[in-house]
């Protein structure tokens, strides 16, 4: 679980004002409230909201979490079931979905499935802190021990306090909703994970049941009596449920989206890009538009996923070796030393050894391929634009092709017509009026020429 401060809220909030103003935000409320109506006026059956979260716990999935048990204790829904698999998340906003959770109206279930998913770190936390905690099977949990929000290892002194902070509250959670107080602990202190018979076969249990899918959880949870957090009971009714499907906002999964690996590195190389084709042509605006909003992007990014700050100055730097090639004749140099420096930053980036936190290969060498073939087409153009010969200026003159106008011998000059000027010219031989000639040198305002 990573422990960094959500910070990223201010500005989650602006882009979500900016992503929700206008039909969508209209449609939204109105959706909002026929679900109520729907969820309320319904009559012969309960009413389940049913929801699925598919990612690492960050700002974005709590804000759906959370908006997610609001519509249904509005509606006054008889249970709110998370479909869960994550790799884990951050801890602030682990602790604001759990606060909501603990004093929801509706009850709350967390539903580990499908077979094959995991909710390791903070889908551990939420899943000892839910009502009902389920697993299908196959499925695994646990694995909650904090690591620092950039993937470096934390101070001893400071990794302790986290630690103890975070098992503290585990147990806490554990002891309220009668679970096994001891391993809920040791998943925190000791990084350890449990199968779905190894959390329900404990005693007392990490979780209450194991079902195959949501209808099968259903089956079994109806008539079934749980403690909520405050000590009072409930019981559930879960036969012929009317089920409402909640998916995320548009604006939620923008940002959702956004903090994603690879995502997050597109939008890194894409805003660096954009802004380093803005110096080159100051004026082109619409590169140095794109390029700041994919910055500022990826920098939200970046403030949730576990950043190895190393990675990323090898990514920056590579990029200005990159452009620097334009500007400087290394011969390749500067652009073999941005590819290494790429790579490396791109295989470094993301400090975690789950697959959902890495950037993937698929992703890193078609954009390394493209940036080093930019750089070698433009170092390319540079080097043959510094072989043409001069087109201005005195050098600019010699080898120009004209005519005479006058004849031209050795003992006295005469004019001629080149580079659609009319130049005094002198020559070594004589030239006869109205013959070909090319230009061999300038003295002054005076050309020197030889007969073609």
């Amino acid at each position: 679980m990573t422990a960094r401060s959500s910070s990223v809220a201010c500005l989650l909030q602006a882009f979500g004002l900016a992503l929700t103003i206008g039909p969508t935000f209209g449609a939204s409320l109105q959706s909002t409230g026929n679900l109520a109506v729907a969820a309320s006026g319904r009559e012969g059956g309960p009413v389940i909201y049913s929801a699925v979260v598919d990612g690492i716990i960050h700002p974005v999935s709590a804000d759906f979490m959370i908006d997610t048990i609001d519509r249904a204790d509005a509606a006054g829904a008889s249970l709110v079931v998370f479909t869960l698999r994550t790799p884990g998340g951050l801890v602030d906003s682990t602790r604001a979905i759990v606060s909501r959770m603990i004093v929801a109206r509706t009850p709350v279930a967390i539903f580990v499935a499908p077979s094959g998913a995991r909710a390791a770190s903070a889908g551990f936390i939420l899943t000892i802190a839910a009502d009902v905690a389920a697993m299908a099977p196959g499925t695994h949990i646990g694995a909650a021990h904090p690591v620092e929000g950039d993937g470096q290892k934390m101070d001893e002194t400071l990794a302790k306090k986290v630690t103890e902070d975070l098992a503290a509250y585990a147990r806490t959670l554990a002891s309220a909703r009668h679970r096994n107080v001891a391993l809920a602990a040791s998943a925190v202190s000791d990084s350890r994970a449990f199968t779905e018979g190894e959390a329900l076969g404990a005693s007392p249990g990490l979780i209450d049941l194991v079902a195959s899918d949501l209808s099968d959880l259903l089956r079994q949870l109806d008539g079934r009596r749980v403690t909520r957090f405050d000590g009072a009971t409930a019981v559930l009714e879960t036969s012929d449920p009317e089920i409402v499907s909640i998916d995320m906002s548009l604006r939620q999964r923008v940002l959702s989206g956004v903090a994603h690996p690879n995502v997050a590195y597109l939008l890194l190389t894409l805003g660096t890009l954009g802004l380093t084709i803005e110096l080159w042509s100051p004026g082109a605006i619409l590169p140095g538009v794109v390029g700041g909003l994919s910055l500022l992007l990826a920098f939200f990014a970046f403030s949730v996923l576990p950043v190895n700050y190393a990675g990323l100055l090898l990514i920056l730097f590579g990029l200005l070796l990159f452009a620097l090639e334009i500007k400087v004749a290394s011969f390749g140099l500067l652009t073999s030393g941005g590819l290494v420096s790429l790579v490396f930053g791109s295989m470094i980036l993301m400090d975690s050894a789950l697959p959902e936190l890495q950037v993937s290969l698929t992703v890193v060498l078609p954009i390394v391929l493209a940036f080093a073939g930019i750089a070698m087409l433009l170092a390319r153009l540079a080097l043959a634009a510094q072989r043409r010969p001069p087109v201005t200026g005195i050098a600019g003159m010699i080898g120009e092709v004209g005519r005479a106008l006058t004849a031209i011998d050795s003992a006295r000059g005469g004019r001629v017509l080149t580079h659609g000027e009319i130049w005094n010219a002198i020559a070594a031989e004589s030239i006869p009026e109205g013959a070909r000639l090319h230009v061999t040198g300038v003295e002054g305002l005076t050309l020197v020429v030889s007969k073609d």
